[in-house]
């Protein structure tokens, strides 16, 4: 007997997407309703407090590794193994190099080698799904211009951002970005559209950059379009400020938004400056030593301006002494990116990753040689050589080095969708 419409899409909501996915393939009739805007818009809704998947990832371009810290086992997916496991790849040529460059809203843009003659190339995909497209390079650049550039330290190919219309993801833009010069205040972008399959250049301006440096080896992180840039002053060491710019919402003639970190008691903190997202929003966190407190702050951007008073909202502020058991050795990751309560440090002390609930003040530690990693919203962690590389990046937070960031996060979104493709194709 077929069940009324209403009854099945309650039933098809209390699973997870992995199984969602495999129901559109039993019937016309369910791919139909599943693929409808009623059901999508429906599930997210009764969805929207489930835990979803997502990884922890190092951002040093040396290997094929998506992530060090995986959360899997979450309500949404219903994975049985972490997000950065499902990541395998297959081209149509013997590669000698292969490294991810970014991750947004669950595509990953990846970066290869022809082992024939180092030829670059460049592929796009959504790996739950293995689906993957390849790159063409700009028809403006040759190959010895783009082997020029690439060996630039003022020029970075790590840029992804998407658009999303009612959860689904409509398109993506791939950026590269490239500084003329150390004194200039214009940035270079060579933009490539899924909406159009072809690269254009954008000049932008960005006058209150000058002097700043940038490291070849700096990422961005892509939050509604938006990415964001660590930059810092040519004398300092330090990152100094957010350079962002609005790839889908910006106009022709806008310039690059240079936002200030918060300066209240800044010659007081332990940390150098980083970011990260959650809750959608960028979030600077820091440890401040004060007549020997120890005062954690988080702040949110809420305004894409360049006075740090007026851009950064203080979030938290509250007193380390219950973590301090773990001994002061550690160091801030990131953010959750779900639950903005919740931040996860590294204790060098303890060799493991400390979870830390910012309002209760309520702390779990995770080793990676524990075999049971429950974490707080009911996820398994996983780890994949994570104390190696949080001992490696370690030793260079504390050297007279450009600052950089060293996470990011893979968060797996609240929706299945294909890969976008151009029109023409």
């Amino acid at each position: 007997m077929d069940l009324p419409e209403v009854v099945l899409v309650n039933v098809l909501a209390r699973f997870p997407l992995k199984s969602i996915a495999r129901f559109r393939l039993i019937s016309k009739e369910l791919k139909s309703l599943i693929d409808s805007n009623f059901f999508r818009n429906y599930y997210i809704s009764f969805n929207s407090s489930s835990s979803v998947s997502w990884s922890i990832i190092q951002t040093k371009p040396h290997k094929l590794s998506l992530e060090i810290v995986g959360h899997h086992g979450c309500n949404t997916w219903g994975l049985t193994r972490s997000p950065g496991s499902y990541l395998s790849f297959f081209v149509e040529t013997t590669i000698s190099k292969l490294l991810v460059l970014a991750c947004t809203d669950g595509l990953v843009l990846i970066y290869a080698e022809e082992a024939r003659d180092g030829s670059p190339l460049y592929y796009i995909g959504n790996p739950l799904f293995q689906e993957w497209v390849r790159i063409p390079l700009p028809s403006f650049l040759s190959l010895q211009e783009l082997e020029k550039l690439r060996k630039s330290e003022r020029f970075t190919d790590t840029g992804l951002v998407t658009k999303m219309k009612n959860g689904i993801l409509v398109s993506y833009k791939i950026v590269w970005m490239l500084r003329p010069d150390v004194s200039s205040s214009m940035l270079d972008f060579m933009i490539y559209s899924s909406e159009t399959g072809i690269w254009k250049t954008e000049n932008v301006p960005c006058t209150c950059l000058c002097p700043t440096t940038w490291s070849r080896h700096d990422k961005s992180i892509a939050l509604n379009g938006i990415l964001h840039w660590l930059s810092q002053a040519s004398t300092a060491s330090d990152a100094s400020s957010v350079v962002a710019y609005d790839f889908y919402g910006g106009r022709d003639g806008d310039e690059c938004c240079v936002i200030r970190f918060p300066a209240k008691d800044d010659e007081l903190r332990r940390f150098r400056r980083t970011f990260t997202t959650s809750e959608g929003s960028i979030v600077y966190f820091n440890e401040f030593h004060d007549n020997g407190n120890h005062t954690f702050r988080v702040w949110k951007l809420v305004n894409y301006i360049n006075g740090p008073e007026a851009a950064w909202q203080l979030s938290w502020e509250i007193n380390l002494e219950s973590v301090m058991k773990l001994g002061t050795d550690y160091f801030p990751v990131v953010m959750h990116p779900l639950k903005s309560e919740i931040i996860y440090l590294w204790s060098r002390t303890k060799k493991g990753l400390v979870l830390f609930n910012l309002r209760t003040h309520v702390f779990s530690l995770h080793k990676e040689t524990a075999y049971d990693n429950e974490c707080v919203d009911g996820c398994i962690l996983s780890f994949n050589s994570c104390r190696v590389y949080m001992e490696e990046i370690y030793i260079q937070m504390h050297q007279a080095l450009p600052n950089h960031l060293f996470f990011s996060q893979y968060v797996l979104p609240r929706w299945f969708y294909r890969l976008p493709r151009p029109l023409s194709t």
